[in-house]
């Protein structure tokens, strides 16, 4: 819808003081980045939510490991994000303690297609 805002992902706050907002994309893209990094088990009333990539950090890296947790993204984007957006394509890559996640996708509701990159690293 014309005009629509959603919540942004962080949360923080404009220069104005107002809390800040995102179209109905970047909302979806936030909703990717927070299933990408919530550990499963970290959400109260969501036990299975999540994926658990920041494990991937600590764990050798091997091609096995690799399509194992493309599948494991793609099945949770699927599962809980199936209705808003369609899968395309997940690339993952762990190296010298930073993870890099690129998920390419179309929301669904827009027919939008997107790409968006991720990057974490071990403090």
């Amino acid at each position: 819808m014309p005009g629509e805002r959603n919540l942004d992902f962080p949360f923080r706050l404009e220069p104005s003081g107002r809390t800040a907002t995102t179209d109905p994309d970047g909302h979806v893209r936030d909703l990717v980045e927070q299933l990408l990094f919530t550990a499963p088990g970290e959400r109260v009333n969501r036990p299975g939510f999540g994926t658990g990539l920041l494990q991937l950090l600590f764990l050798p890296n091997s091609e096995p490991l690799a399509t194992a947790t493309q599948a494991a993204v793609r099945g949770a984007l699927g599962q809980w994000l199936g209705d808003l957006v369609a899968v395309e394509d997940v690339a993952v890559s762990a190296d010298d303690a930073v993870l890099r996640v690129t998920v390419r996708y179309t929301v669904r509701r827009s027919q939008r297609q997107q790409v968006a990159s991720f990057t974490r690293s071990v403090p």
